[in-house]
């Protein structure tokens, strides 16, 4: 059963720089609704890889905060740290993402065009949420 649905799921969930499917599509200027939904993946999936390594380095940078806040308060001040509040944002974070992106996609519910809504919304949010991520470890402690 998985091998029958494999190649509908990649066109859902696309590799960045994959090859297309068909090798005539061009996402310069894409023409089929297909060939649209494949190239709104690969979009989507180059901005899900570049917010994968700029949570690393947020995440990293967050880390360092809590040891360096260890030095003036050993035992902690109650509160959550850097880490565990950004982990805790980012996890709400992809919840809104994904609903919020599933309720754009159903003005095309159940139509070819409701994967190319899904993806444009997630590509677009997601540039945004990695933008914030960069700006957090930008802003001096």
């Amino acid at each position: 059963m998985l091998q029958i649905l494999a190649p509908a799921l990649l066109m859902l969930h696309p590799m960045p720089g994959a090859a297309p499917p068909n090798p005539e599509w061009n996402c310069d200027d894409p023409i089929r609704q297909q060939e649209m939904n494949w190239c709104a993946g690969q979009e989507y999936a180059a901005a899900d890889a570049a917010l994968n390594a700029q949570w690393s380095v947020t995440s990293q940078k967050m880390k360092e905060r809590d040891e360096s806040l260890k030095q003036y308060a050993p035992d902690g001040d109650g509160r959550p740290g850097y880490f565990e509040t950004l982990l805790k944002a980012q996890r709400a974070w992809i919840e809104y993402r994904d609903a919020h992106c599933r309720n754009d996609g159903y003005y095309a519910r159940g139509g070819s065009m409701e994967p190319l809504l899904v993806s444009t919304c997630k590509t677009a949010l997601t540039k945004e949420r990695t933008r914030q991520l960069a700006e957090l470890v930008s802003t001096p402690q």
